[in-house]
């Protein structure tokens, strides 16, 4: 079951809609955004709720204000806090191995040379952790630079992408919620190491 739900991103104005925080951008198109009441905790913002599929356990969540890099440094100190097993842990972040707006669910595995998930990994012990992953894309050019990339703003077009895709973000994440188990939850991955949802094309 999954118990806290990590929001992966660069905290300052300066930051706001770049792709590095594309998990923060899409976190207010979640259904459940109106009901959650943050406050400062755990070295970022931190919410908490009843869990959608067991009303004795609550459902946290928390964006790090570490700065991506140092993300592990507040997921670690919340998951000690209240004794959560990494398979309790769900990390949104960027990806730029699958393209923008696209949505992915993944059990551990590799870590992509993101920043965010290494901390995570190194604060944890372990890369056992589950992730859904917000495409990006990568840049046009070859040899380009690609921390400039990922801290430049979103286009128009990749932020109303990004919108649409909230509905398959919803839907996937709704699915996660409602597992009781590990066991629930790797069905969802249908046997394969991970599941992607594309966003599909306007008519």
């Amino acid at each position: 079951m999954i118990k806290l739900i990590a929001f992966l991103g660069n905290y300052g104005k300066k930051y706001e809609n770049t792709r590095h925080n594309a998990a923060w951008v899409v976190l207010p198109e979640l259904d459940i955004w109106s009901r959650l009441s943050w406050q400062n905790k755990f070295r970022g913002e931190y919410a908490k709720c009843v869990h959608p599929a067991d009303s004795t356990e609550s459902l946290h969540f928390l964006k790090p204000h570490t700065y991506m890099n140092l993300s592990g440094e507040s997921v670690g100190e919340l998951a000690k806090f209240f004794k959560l097993k990494c398979e309790n842990i769900l990390v949104v972040h960027d990806e730029l191995e699958i393209k923008p707006a696209t949505i992915s669910l993944k059990w551990a595995g590799g870590l992509g040379g993101h920043n965010g998930l290494r901390s995570i990994k190194a604060a944890l012990g372990t890369p056992d952790f589950w992730r859904l992953k917000i495409g990006i894309g990568k840049p046009q050019f070859e040899n380009a630079d690609i921390a400039g990339y990922v801290l430049s703003a979103f286009s128009k077009s990749e932020l109303s992408g990004l919108n649409r895709a909230s509905v398959n973000l919803n839907d996937l994440l709704n699915k996660v919620l409602n597992c009781k188990n590990q066991g629930e939850l790797k069905v969802l991955l249908n046997g394969k190491p991970s599941i992607k949802i594309e966003l599909k094309d306007e008519k």
